[in-house]
């Protein structure tokens, strides 16, 4: 946008994928009354319904996202199914419009850099909504390791407890390679991308290993299509193998432990796991002169440091409580949104990186290759110098 006038209009916003992702939309208005929902889009019939209880009768719902030029869209946000995200935000940012992409940017590495080249070309902006970079249990981890209280990072350990994950990836899409390739990017994507912003590199080399065991034998299965996950969750789903009606195909894995060498020389690992009772992420990040771990990753939670030497000690030298984000998600998605509102009206730099986002997905798109092909080491592909370049200068030319 360029111009007083312009910045100083209210902006008109569309939404495609009008799914379990689409509340995000909510926000648009509530960050300073400079932004509008005005029409969303979805191919499902069911859609129609869903949009009017989150948004009222007067947005209007559109079968095709490619006539939101028609409606005098100045910015999209995508929640549409993954595989579809190179489709759609190319089509848009060609278009003009700006685009909010939710993550995992694609779900491979060239489509990725499609979406790159796409916002390159066209000039249009780009945002990934990589929102965990916002939540406190990370922000508080980069202002630690910013304060030099642990040293240089040298290694960054995540365990994701996803106890939750044979309701939200097991029912429909998710299961299905085809459409999502692996739940390293669903999930593993946010926590591939706080490794890399906590350790300040970009992975080059993974090896990994998985397995399907506790999903893939299960033989209640069910088409889900129509139905969103809110309607088959529930904390009585348990033990793993009393879960119903699971997607038709299931063929990603439910379990998952990479391994990666980043271009600073800093090491990480990264587990997953969908079948645990609880459901929560544990960093451990250590540094040349001390380690920080957290426990629990939502508001009340705690970070620990430890700085001296010890023998087992349960409690870290330092203690610094988490704060906000009681819902998870809930806080972060806001000033996510805030902050693209803020981007396309006015640039700048931003937490959030599209070279990260697609860094995070070459990154679990290789250690799904690695593991599939017996933990061989896989090195990631390297983004284009122009492109790295541009988006490094946040999406503006000299």
């Amino acid at each position: 946008m360029s111009g007083q006038k312009d910045q100083d209009r209210v902006l008109r916003v569309g939404l495609v994928g009008v799914g379990a992702r689409a509340t995000i939309g909510e926000w648009v208005s509530a960050v300073g009354n400079c932004a509008e929902l005005v029409v969303t889009a979805d191919i499902s019939p069911a859609a129609v319904k869903r949009s009017t209880e989150l948004f009222g009768t007067s947005v209007p719902f559109i079968g095709d996202y490619r006539d939101f030029v028609n409606h005098g869209v100045d910015a999209a946000i995508v929640t549409v199914p993954d595989d579809q995200h190179a489709d759609v935000a190319e089509h848009l940012l060609r278009a003009g419009i700006a685009v909010y992409l939710e993550k995992p940017m694609a779900t491979t590495a060239a489509d990725a850099d499609r979406i790159l080249a796409a916002a390159f070309e066209s000039g249009s902006r780009l945002y990934v909504g990589h929102n965990m970079r916002h939540m406190s249990v990370v922000t508080m981890m980069r202002s630690i390791i910013e304060r030099g209280e642990i040293g240089d990072v040298k290694a960054v350990w995540c365990r994701h407890f996803v106890g939750h994950g044979g309701d939200y990836y097991f029912k429909d899409w998710h299961a299905d390679r085809r459409y999502s390739n692996t739940l390293l990017l669903q999930k593993g994507a946010h926590d591939i991308d706080v490794i890399h912003w906590l350790a300040g590199g970009y992975t080059r080399t993974v090896s990994a290993m998985g397995d399907l065991m506790i999903y893939g034998v299960n033989p209640s299965r069910a088409d889900n299509t129509g139905r969103l996950m809110g309607e088959w969750f529930s904390m009585d789903n348990w033990p793993p193998e009393s879960q119903r009606d699971l997607n038709p195909v299931v063929d990603v894995e439910d379990i998952s432990m990479v391994n990666m060498r980043l271009d600073n020389g800093a090491l990480a690992s990264y587990e997953q796991c969908h079948f645990t009772p609880d459901y929560w992420r544990n960093y451990t990040v250590i540094g040349s002169r001390g380690r920080m771990e957290n426990f629990g990753d939502t508001g009340g939670g705690v970070i620990k440091v430890w700085k001296k030497r010890h023998e087992y000690q349960p409690d870290g030298d330092v203690e610094y409580v988490i704060g906000g984000d009681e819902s998870g998600h809930g806080g972060a998605d806001q000033r996510t949104m805030a902050e693209f509102m803020r981007f396309i009206r006015h640039g700048g730099a931003t937490d959030t990186s599209p070279i990260a986002a697609r860094e995070a997905v070459a990154t679990a798109a290789s250690a799904a290759e690695s593991l599939r092909s017996g933990s061989m080491p896989v090195a990631v592909p390297l983004v284009e110098k122009a492109l790295e370049d541009y988006f490094s200068s946040g999406q503006s030319r000299p």
